[in-house]
């Protein structure tokens, strides 16, 4: 799609609102469209949409192609006659201001038990043939996916590394008799993404009909106990027995001292170019049968990125190493026409990295939350050009009402006199300075059009637990944020 002026909101659909513990791709997803439709913006960011693992971050998937199971909606389950009323009830207390993954993640997955076991005794359901045409058309992917999961759940969690060798090493014998042995999980995880990619996609088209566009994420790296770095290790840096020998990070930087210690395995750049980098051209075109635009995450890193010891404590000991640079995107480019892309351009940017995202004419982030040191700073839109996207902050910022409430007294008085502003109302003073400036996009988490302060942080980078879990509260579409925002909206022509 072409760039053009417009404006919308992040907000990852775990943090919808609803009865069942978690956001869902069920009513809550489709009314918070029509919200956007209503209130004039034609953008919904959301977060990676992948099946999350140990820390529930959506950066931490157990595969780039799948979908997250959690997401897929019950009321959409009853309305296929896949659940009946009574396996809802009774539902567990569960609390509305947050997601609790300890309670949820077990009763959703009964209840998606419950639903294959319906499904699976009923050959003549509306949908067999669509699942069964789904099985073949996502089989490159999902056949290796769902047969990891179905190991991991026969080896109580595992990661792939500590199972028996000859599983680990994907030796055919020992892949067929798997196979052989767990056909009824192999069939269920099937079906379980089938179900979210049903749902997601009568979501997607509704977005379509009231010219909704959805952004979307691909984390430059992918979890180590993952089914593509089983399927594929040769792809990655892995010892013998499959661990990382050298994995992600970035350096001390603003958000900490020791730098962030990700720990995913890093790619053997030179093994994706030898096969034209298909595996990359391959997941790109997978989310874009689900989403309009791409956000690249860590983009700085297809320029260069920070190494570390596989074995290493903390970030702090690392090096800098080349990326695949305009080889890579020359390839997407040459398979997939024009590069839909926002480059996430944050962190330490070197002019190699400038120069590879002005070269495929990337758009680049401008977060309005860095931008109070002074006159000078890039991040101030009088520096903006058009082709870029502005942001009051991202999932990994606090909210802009919390930045103000904490940051230091001459930034927050540098941004009063910039906006021209007493600051009793900042979180929509930023969201005007966004809207208003040249950029093409203007973007504002959830929780800034609420006015709501670090309670409802999103991420805290570098920390381990406790992320992810903000939910809207149940009156947060209201006729006067809807309002305010298409005034917004009307007035900066967005």
């Amino acid at each position: 799609m072409k760039f053009e002026r417009a404006a919308g909101i992040l907000l990852h659909p775990t943090s919808l609102t609803g009865p069942y513990g978690i956001g869902d791709l069920g009513s809550a997803a489709f009314a918070f469209v029509d919200f956007l439709a209503e209130a004039g913006c034609s953008l919904w960011q959301v977060l990676p949409l992948g099946p999350t693992g140990y820390g529930d971050s959506p950066y931490q998937c157990f595969s780039a192609f799948a979908g997250n199971p959690y997401l897929i909606s019950p009321d959409g389950l009853l309305a296929d006659g896949l659940l009946h009323a009574a396996d809802l009830h009774p539902l567990p207390p569960f609390p509305q201001e947050r997601v609790d993954y300890g309670a949820v993640i077990p009763w959703k997955m009964k209840l998606l038990a419950r639903a294959w076991e319906r499904f699976s005794a009923a050959p003549n359901h509306p949908l067999q043939a669509d699942f069964a045409a789904f099985c073949h058309r996502q089989a490159a992917w999902l056949d290796d996916f769902a047969l990891f999961m179905a190991l991991k759940d026969a080896h109580r969690g595992a990661p792939w590394t500590a199972w028996p060798a000859d599983l680990r090493r994907r030796e055919p014998a020992a892949l067929a008799a798997a196979r052989a042995q767990l056909q009824g999980a192999l069939d269920r995880y099937r079906f379980l993404q089938f179900l979210f990619f049903h749902q997601w996609g009568a979501l997607r088209n509704h977005a379509r009909a009231r010219g909704v566009h959805i952004i979307g994420d691909i984390p430059i790296f992918v979890a180590h106990d993952s089914a593509d770095v089983w399927a594929r290790p040769e792809l990655f840096y892995l010892d013998a027995e499959g661990r990382p020998t050298v994995v992600a990070g970035v350096p001390p930087d603003y958000f900490s001292p020791t730098g962030q210690l990700w720990g995913n395995p890093l790619y053997r750049w030179e093994a994706h170019k030898k096969e034209g980098y298909g595996w990359w051209i391959a997941r790109f075109r997978a989310l874009l049968e689900l989403v309009d635009i791409v956000r690249l995450d860590h983009f700085r890193g297809f320029a260069g990125y920070w190494e570390v010891p596989g074995d290493a404590p903390t970030a702090e000991r690392g090096r800098w190493v080349p990326g695949p640079g305009a080889d890579f995107f020359a390839a997407l480019a040459a398979a997939l026409g024009d590069l839909p892309i926002i480059a996430e351009d944050l962190g330490e940017i070197t002019p190699d990295v400038i120069a590879l995202r002005d070269q495929f004419g990337l758009p680049g982030m401008k977060i309005l939350q860095f931008a109070f040191s002074g006159p000078n700073n890039p991040f101030l839109p009088h520096h903006f050009s058009p082709h870029c996207v502005a942001y009051t902050g991202t999932h990994d910022n606090d909210t802009a009402l919390g930045w103000y409430r904490t940051a230091p007294e001459q930034e927050k008085d540098y941004a009063r006199r910039y906006l021209s502003v007493s600051g009793e109302d900042f979180a929509w003073d930023l969201i005007r300075m966004a809207w208003r400036s040249v950029a093409v996009f203007a973007l504002a988490p959830m929780q800034d059009l609420l006015s709501l302060g670090s309670e409802a942080r999103m991420n805290f980078p570098g920390r381990a637990a406790g992320n992810w879990a903000w939910r809207m509260p149940p009156d947060a579409l209201r006729p006067e944020i809807r309002d305010r925002l298409r005034e917004l909206n009307f007035l900066y022509h967005r």
